[in-house]
């Protein structure tokens, strides 16, 4: 029998789960899936194999769930980048977009800096793959 294979991605708000290899999965497999979904509120997309919970939830979380559960799934984790219009506040770069910094001056920012653009930050470094 094939492990289910989800690809997690954390949104803003929430986070939403594609089954890669719904196809091939048996029914009692999916209907392990769709109760997972039904008891957190969440909704099944059978046309996209996507599911989506309307709760914020970290990557880790996520897999510790899913093994609390005794559900055997390979699980993988997409990174999201959305560009961001944010312009950095402050030092020789200020006014820049995060996007038009030098990745030497992201990764010193990664080591120094904890405001409020964080997010903002460690998105930018994941998607230069720093």
């Amino acid at each position: 029998m094939q492990k289910p294979h989800f690809i997690f991605t954390k949104k803003t708000n929430s986070f939403s789960v594609h089954v890669e290899n719904l196809e091939n999965l048996h029914v009692e497999q999916i209907h392990v899936i769709q109760d997972f979904v039904t008891a957190r509120n969440g909704y099944f997309d059978f046309n996209t194999y996507t599911f989506i919970i309307r709760k914020k939830l970290e990557f880790q979380e996520f897999v510790k769930l899913v093994k609390t559960l005794h559900v055997d799934a390979f699980i993988e984790e997409k990174t999201l980048y959305i560009q961001s219009n944010a312009r950095i506040e402050f030092g020789q770069y200020k006014g820049m977009f995060y996007n038009e910094l030098p990745d030497s001056y992201l990764l010193w920012l990664n080591n120094n800096y904890i405001g409020k653009d964080r997010e903002i930050l460690c998105n930018e470094i994941k998607s230069r793959n720093l």
